[in-house]
């Protein structure tokens, strides 16, 4: 059995709408449901709800929550995936690179374009794609999203594109 720990932070991944407000919000996280559509053999995933913020009001004391996590999540697990905002994810994962020269295991950043509750979402796709990621990558920390999976540092967000690139 392949133990893997999920954290979550929210993003737009797990943005749910707010009928009161009428705006999709970072409320509670909806990683269950999205794992429920999965076939996972031989898996386990453990889910850490960390956080439930959008990444454009995370703070440093935040990274240092999620890299706290991580630590703990590879001393139980084969890796770890973190669920997070799309629009901050390249600063997270160059700080966890730079905390976990040499991890024990990948750490996995991914997130979505579009909330898991919206048509044409790429949130399961991306969840898939990162939990699959863990059993295949050398140690190391990646963003995975969209079929790529991109070693840290030097991963940026291409906002004309809507996915994640090399540094050129």
């Amino acid at each position: 059995m392949r133990r893997i720990t999920l954290i979550t932070t929210g993003g737009t991944i797990e943005k749910t709408f707010n009928e009161d407000s009428g705006a999709m919000e970072n409320r509670r996280s909806v990683v269950h449901r999205m794992l429920r559509r999965l076939r996972l053999e031989e898996t386990e995933v453990c889910v850490v709800e960390l956080m439930s913020k959008d990444s454009l009001y995370m703070t440093d004391d935040d990274r240092a929550a999620i890299a706290a996590a991580v630590r703990e999540g590879l001393a139980t697990s084969a890796g770890v995936v973190v669920l997070h905002g799309t629009d901050t994810l390249e600063k997270t994962g160059a700080c966890l690179a730079e905390a976990f020269p040499a991890p024990g295991g990948a750490i996995i950043l991914t997130g979505a374009m579009r909330p898991f509750e919206m048509t044409r979402s790429d949130a399961v796709q991306n969840l898939t794609e990162a939990l699959f990621a863990v059993g295949v990558l050398s140690p190391g920390v990646y963003c995975v999203t969209h079929g790529r999976a991109l070693k840290f540092p030097g991963v940026v967000k291409d906002r004309e594109r809507r996915t994640f690139i090399r540094r050129p």
